[in-house]
């Protein structure tokens, strides 16, 4: 008995000691980087460095996709701040559609590093200690993943790191938070890079952010769309199943 019990012991001491080794690296990383570099991607100093910022791009185009690529997939997947201002300035220095393209594939990549990391570091202690009460949440979300992920994508109030650390501790698979959160944070990523690439300088970005392109009632107009736009597949669903409950009952 002694044998067999402790070789699990010892490897759990071990898988807890790699996630505890884990953490610190990425705890560390958080804390330097918001420290040391947190200002650069601050519009204030981006646009001090306008003509730079162009003159880098014209001589360097590929090196400057595949870097800011990067510092997008760091900054979502670590959860630093500063993934709205790169959105507006990756719309301003990208223009419309390679914008698009570049941050609808980056913050996606960084989305699903940061629910793996939330996955590989909590969500075994999680079910440990309320596995039984997380069953039947478990079971259903297995079903309703989809939906529900795709509608907490289009309703801003819920921040994005949020999401992906709640969702790393869920049975939902990878490949499927992929996709629904491409698609699901596609249209609110569509309006920050409108809205970047159609300032015509980095300064007024700075002065006035979204506000250079749309007044307080459009974006509240916006907001209010992406909700209804998100609850609309979770209310067809609901009444598929409510309708469907009451055809199968026979009748009296």
């Amino acid at each position: 008995m002694t044998k067999e019990v402790e070789p699990q012991t010892g490897n759990r001491k071990s898988g807890m000691l790699k996630k505890f080794g884990v953490f610190l690296i990425v705890a560390a990383i958080v804390v330097i980087a918001y420290t040391q570099y947190g200002d650069l991607l601050s519009l204030a100093n981006l646009a001090k460095q306008e003509a730079q910022l162009r003159a880098f791009q014209a001589e360097n185009p590929v090196l400057v996709y595949g870097a800011a690529f990067l510092v997008y997939v760091v900054v979502t997947g670590l959860s630093l701040p500063g993934a709205a201002v790169l959105t507006l300035v990756y719309g301003w220095y990208f223009g419309l559609a390679p914008g698009l393209l570049l941050v609808s594939f980056a913050s996606t990549a960084g989305a699903t590093m940061a629910f793996l990391l939330s996955r590989f570091l909590f969500r075994d202690a999680i079910q440990k200690r309320f596995g039984d009460r997380l069953q039947s949440f478990n079971q259903s979300l297995e079903k309703e993943g989809p939906f529900f992920l795709f509608t907490m994508r289009l309703i801003p109030a819920v921040p994005f790191f949020i999401i992906n650390a709640v969702m790393g501790l869920t049975p939902i698979r990878t490949r499927t938070f992929w996709w629904v959160s491409q698609l699901g944070m596609l249209a609110g990523t569509a309006v920050f890079v409108y809205a970047g690439s159609s300032v015509p300088d980095l300064q007024t970005l700075a002065d006035k952010g979204v506000g250079a392109v749309f007044t307080p009632s459009q974006l509240t107009q916006i907001v209010i769309a992406f909700v209804l736009l998100g609850v609309f597949p979770l209310v067809v669903r609901f009444g598929m199943k409510f309708f469907g409950r009451a055809g199968a009952e026979p009748a009296v």
